[in-house]
């Protein structure tokens, strides 16, 4: 038992007064002579006796009674140690895309805020954060509101990073009882690897459960085949239980364009549908089945291509570029150096500088200018290379320099996957393939990658961020590799690249560029619109294009606009990723934790008891009335 104010013990002492009292003033009984006393005696006897034990049992009531006010006013109470030191509570709420399955018709988020609000105390501080939110030190009545309103998020935090993150809202100066909540339905992605052993605060957690776990997700959706008239659409789906089919519809805008059914073989289907060449569709393929509701739905663009201009300046034969840089896709010219109209220059995407003897010094300031504003440039040497007047040139890109010619044989046989260049170019590693061979190359260094090498180290290509850089001539004699393989996935992808243009969808959250062929003012401004929600891309315009940077925004899927002021440029869309379709949940008994729970309420209930303060003070007014009771029915008894 403890005391809110033990001081007051100290009365305790004032109770040896009337026990002093007691002792020490005893009453002398005066003997009064009768005539015959015989009869009296007995009285006198019994009389004395009942006096003195009516005088304990007062004084002894008394003094329990007293006794028990003193020790009333101190407020006696029982707790657990913990109970009387300072509490940090932190929330971790999981608002992620999973939480959108259902239990008794209500998704598990909703069901977890409900059962938050009512089981939060309504004037205690705490902090709770989301997967995208924070709300620090905050009371209930402060963002009931807000919680109540929760959306879905992209993002779904890994176990440790919560932990991390939940211990530095904790005051780790601050002498308290710390403990961290983490409410989820813990699927198996959010499992770390390392994990945070701090014990200084205590982890709590509660898996939010579903009674129904089938879900059917749209995957995916790619062009899967083209011809002059028609486009084969592919769209994958899968499923993490055993049905049937499903239906599978495909709109333009609002318009339903084209129904079907999905037929699983081990959980996985695929259909297709066929879309008129060329056309314009702002489509949207939807699903409807019980589970989450956030992969139910996929939107994809389809617009004419715009075509990338190339531009070849020539010493050498271009046939090879023409066959590469078709019309379909490209706007391809060339021009001997000689006849070379420099104005041209800043309306191209790519330039490819073919095997110039020499370069002049009024080309090179105007090609450095054309890099400078996001064009690409690529730089094919000659047999008879004037190295000082390359170098003025590449010395202005990744301190590249030409050093000397070699002489001899050398096959290229290094191919570098991880580039930028070759990203989704290549299904697999290719290990066994055609060497293609040079007669001669220039010994380069470079700060920038290579691509291709040769067998003994030497880069034969090499470059990044619309830089590129043969170090041979690809000239017949010289090299064979026009006849490879590699040159048509390497020189279309450059040129592709010249000018990125939009996929059929992006997914949020993913870091991405899209150039656009406009060219913008000083204060003009790209921004996406949705429904009148409008958000403003990064975004930086160059000479012949505008590119805009993707990543933390939007944040919603749809179709979007492209707009500048009121015109729209041109159509965009945004899923979210799959990553939370396939419902499998970790085991909590595998996570080291205070304590484990299905439902919130039952672990505020465990804190509330061990928080919780009994106050006995009224038993002890009760008791000192009780004496005081006591005291009436003794001087009642003993009259």
């Amino acid at each position: 038992m403890q005391f809110k104010h033990p001081e007051l013990l100290w009365a305790l002492l004032l109770l040896l007064i009337p026990i002093i009292v007691h002792l020490f003033q005893l009453r002398r009984f005066k003997k009064t002579p009768f005539t015959n006393v015989q009869l009296l005696q007995k009285v006198v006897s019994q009389s004395r006796k009942s006096s003195t034990l009516k005088k304990w049992l007062l004084l002894t009531t008394r003094l329990l009674l007293f006794t028990a006010l003193i020790i009333a006013f101190a407020q006696p109470f029982l707790s657990n140690e913990s109970a009387l030191q300072e509490k940090e509570t932190v929330i971790y709420l999981d608002n992620s895309f999973s939480l959108q399955a259902k239990e008794d018709n209500e998704t598990l988020l909703n069901k977890g805020i409900q059962q938050l609000i009512k089981s939060l105390p309504r004037e205690k501080s705490f902090t709770l954060f989301t997967n995208d939110r924070v709300f620090r030190n905050s009371k209930l009545k402060d963002i009931q509101n807000e919680l109540l309103g929760l959306e879905h998020s992209t993002n779904q935090l890994q176990i440790n990073d919560i932990y991390l993150k939940g211990a530095t809202y904790f005051d780790a100066a601050k002498p308290s009882v710390k403990n961290l909540i983490v409410i989820s339905d813990f699927q198996e992605r959010m499992a770390s690897k390392f994990m945070d052993t701090s014990n200084y605060y205590q982890r709590h957690h509660v898996q939010l459960k579903s009674g129904n776990l089938e879900n059917v997700s749209l995957d995916s959706v790619y062009i899967s085949s083209s011809s002059p008239e028609n486009i084969e659409l592919e769209v994958l789906l899968s499923t993490n239980t055993d049905i049937p089919d499903t239906p599978v519809s495909l709109f333009n805008s609002e318009k339903l364009i084209a129904k079907t059914s999905a037929q699983f073989v081990n959980k996985r289907a695929s259909v297709s549908f066929t879309i008129p060449y060329n056309s314009e569709i702002n489509g949207s393929l939807e699903i409807s089945d019980s589970g989450l509701s956030y992969d139910n739905v996929m939107y994809f663009n389809m617009a004419p291509k715009e075509k990338i201009n190339v531009l070849a300046i020539k010493q050498a034969d271009d046939n090879f570029l023409s066959r590469i840089f078709t019309d379909d896709e490209f706007i391809y010219s060339s021009s001997a150096l000689n006849e070379m109209d420099y104005s041209a220059i800043d309306r191209q995407n790519i330039i490819i500088l073919n095997e110039l003897d020499a370069i002049p010094a009024s080309l090179i300031a105007v090609l450095q200018k054309f890099k400078e504003n996001g064009g690409n440039l690529l730089i094919i040497p000659s047999e008879n290379t004037d190295i000082t007047s390359y170098n003025a040139l590449l010395n202005g890109f990744y301190k590249s320099a030409f050093s000397q010619k070699i002489t001899g044989e050398n096959n290229i046989v290094s191919i570098n996957f991880s580039h930028p260049l070759y990203e989704n170019v290549f299904d697999k590693k290719v290990v066994n393939f055609q060497y293609p061979k040079v007669s001669e190359f220039y010994t380069v260094t470079s700060d920038a990658p290579q691509m291709l090498a040769f067998e003994n180290g030497a880069p034969f290509l090499l470059g990044l961020n619309g830089f590129y850089l043969f170090t041979s001539p690809l000239s017949e004699g010289i090299s064979n590799f026009k006849n490879s393989p590699l040159i048509v996935p390497t020189l279309y992808t450059m040129g592709i690249n010249s000018l990125k243009m939009a996929n059929l969808y992006e997914i949020l959250g993913q870091t991405k560029t899209v150039d656009l062929a406009v060219s913008l003012g000083k204060d003009q401004i790209i921004k996406l619109s949705q429904n009148g929600y409008e958000v403003i891309p990064e975004q930086k315009s160059y000479t012949n294009k505008t590119t805009l940077k993707f990543g933390s925004v939007p944040t919603k899927d749809g179709l979007y606009s492209i707009k500048e002021k009121n015109r729209t440029i041109k159509n965009i869309s945004f899923n979210y990723p799959r990553s939370e379709s396939e419902l499998r949940f970790m085991d909590l008994d595998n996570l080291s934790s205070t304590s484990s729970s299905d439902s919130i309420n039952s672990v505020f209930e465990s804190l509330e008891k061990e928080n919780r303060i009994t106050e006995l003070w009224k038993w002890f007014i009760i008791l000192a009335l009780l004496f005081l009771l006591v005291e009436v029915l003794i001087q009642k008894i003993f009259k």
